[in-house]
């Protein structure tokens, strides 16, 4: 067998585990693998921040269900990727980082930009390690692989001594492949026990977390959902793995991200098939009122999820797919059937009545108008990446999604700044695909040189901000909690910080908007310059400064900032 330097024997492994693409900044203690890249034909871009490298590598991973890659080198390289990885790993994302290090021999002598950055990294990876030796080094990354894909997705992180990648080893990429994954098979006998749970109901729903998009279940959830007739809830990380316009859909529950009808129809339920769903307290709110009478399965492809927040009726251990396939296979064999149709039509009397407008034609601009736009502007097609604040909370509530992966959200660790990044992760996934982000005038300015990114590569998407030149969600905090109003405005001169020139310093493009009958023509405008231009194209959009979303801390009893109907 011949020899071979160690890297090219990492690169190798890249590829074949379906990375052709990675993001990262190179540095002095990473540059071996830099070598070995060049000529690979792995596609590289070339970040401003390695945070940003983190969640491009995310937004990538979570695209098309692969393992993304972020590569930096040693010391402050590594722990500027750890809020990336704290975030992959709070959603599930399959996702590698590798880092650069010091020369082994110097690793205790405090060598320049020396890190224990497997020891910071544990607490938010499936799996840090540092190689030793360099023969290890293909079985790492396979065994890094596998574990970031296997069971509950997650992060990894490889830590590589710059001694430990000059050297060579013997390697032969014709006789490797990468390391197989065990299914997680539900337990027959519980399957059967959760149909006739089901079939006991009189008014069963289907919950839909993010576990049935990342185990591309979301045919099998609408097949269940009409074979028997049961309507179908989803939580913030499961919006789009069911669409909204089906007869069928029931909302979302949540004391943040929710519709009204969506808390109603849970409230009124009497059983709950939880498809990986975490339970977060963001849903769940109060849990006496969350829980109330219904019964509960939980399904989820990890053990310790279940009973982590309650103990449920049913727990099931399973890869969900297989669970909804052999949920299915069993009601096809026993001819189940029950009439759920008093119970859909129900909630298709709360779908009606409670709502919340978004038909605001004031100015200041209201936040449900600009989500209106977009609803009705973009094709179900379009790809969309949205952070954190109450432009989450108002695109939970007013934007609809009908395609799994097409509605991305950081929805656990909620970094700011993450959507400029995720969306350029996107559109490298699917460089066809219309892409837009949707974001926060104060998040927008935590990564917004990754903008230079997309303009250096020719990535174009859109940006709609939502500008209150607040920072809105904390000044809402503040006062339901405290009362107060405190270092949360950022308001100075005209309109704070000129973000359209931000743009243009990039060079890219961008309009402000202050007349909601503006909205429509101004958003077309950017859809058509992003492609003309090839690059990122900003709307931004004067929102009223003080407005506030739905929100309390039970589902039944949400505090609604605007006049709502049959409240």
């Amino acid at each position: 067998m011949a020899k071979v330097p160690v890297m090219q024997a990492v690169v190798d492994v890249l590829k074949s585990e379906g990375v052709d693409i990675t993001f990262g900044c190179p540095g002095a203690a990473i540059l071996p693998l830099y070598a070995a890249m060049e000529d690979s034909g792995i596609e590289h871009l070339i970040v401003r921040h390695e945070e940003g490298a983190t969640h491009m590598a995310d937004g990538w991973a979570r695209t098309n269900g692969k393992v993304g890659v972020a590569i930096g080198t040693s010391g402050p390289a590594g722990t500027n990727m750890i809020t990336g990885l704290y975030t992959a790993i709070a959603d599930s994302i399959p996702m590698l980082c590798i880092t650069g290090q010091a020369v082994s021999s110097k690793l205790h002598q405090e060598a320049f930009q020396a890190v224990d950055i497997v020891d910071i990294a544990k607490p938010v990876t499936k799996w840090a390690v540092q190689v030793k030796e360099a023969a290890q080094a293909p079985w790492i990354f396979r065994e890094a692989f596998r574990i970031a894909r296997s069971g509950r997705p997650g992060p990894v992180l490889i830590d590589l001594p710059l001694d430990v990648q000059k050297q060579e080893i013997e390697w032969d990429p014709s006789l490797d492949a990468p390391l197989p994954i065990a299914p997680v098979e539900p337990h027959l006998p519980r399957v059967e026990r959760a149909l006739d749970m089901l079939l006991e109901a009189d008014r069963p729903l289907i919950l839909a977390g993010g576990g049935v998009i990342l185990g591309d279940a979301h045919e099998q959830v609408r097949e269940l959902a009409e074979l028997l007739g049961v309507p179908v809830q989803i939580t913030l990380m499961g919006k789009g793995s069911f669409p909204e316009d089906h007869e069928l859909f029931a909302g979302m529950t949540g004391i943040q991200t929710s519709q009204r009808y969506g808390n109603q129809s849970f409230l009124e339920a009497d059983l709950v098939l939880a498809l990986g769903a975490r339970f977060g307290d963001r849903h769940t709110g109060a849990l006496d009122t969350y829980r109330g009478e219904r019964k509960f399965i939980h399904v989820d492809i990890e053990p310790t999820q279940i009973g982590k927040v309650f103990g449920p009726d049913l727990g099931i251990v399973s890869d969900t797919r297989l669970f909804l396939d052999a949920l299915i296979d069993a009601a096809r064999k026993r001819k189940a059937s029950k009439d759920f149709s008093a119970w859909v039509a129900r909630v298709g009397v709360l779908k009606q009545t409670l709502t919340r407008p978004d038909d605001y034609d004031t100015v200041p601009i209201k936040a449900p108008r600009v989500y209106r736009e977009i609803n009705q502007i973009f094709p179900p097609e379009a790809y969309f990446v949205t952070a954190i604040g109450l432009y989450q909370i108002w695109g939970g509530q007013f934007q609809t999604a009908h395609l799994p992966r097409h509605y991305q959200v950081c929805g656990q660790a909620g970094p700011l700044g993450w959507e400029i990044p995720a969306a350029i992760g996107v559109k490298s996934a699917k460089p066809d695909a219309e892409v837009v982000a949707v974001v926060g005038d104060y998040g927008f300015q935590f990564l917004v040189e990754e903008l230079a990114v997309a303009a250096q590569y020719d990535i174009p998407f859109v940006i709609i901000m939502l500008n209150n030149e607040y920072l809105g969600l904390i000044r809402q905090a503040e006062g339901d909690a405290f009362g107060m109003k405190t270092e949360v405005d950022i308001h100075y001169d005209d309109h704070g910080t000129d973000n359209v020139k931000i743009m243009e310093a990039y060079g890219c493009s961008g309009r402000r908007v202050f007349e909601p009958a503006d909205l429509a023509d101004t958003i077309e405008w950017a859809r058509k310059e992003a492609v003309a231009t090839s690059r990122p194209v900003l709307v931004e959009v004067m929102i009223e400064r003080e407005a506030n979303t739905a929100r309390g801390i039970r589902i039944d009893a949400m505090i609604e900032p605007e006049p709502v109907p049959n409240a």
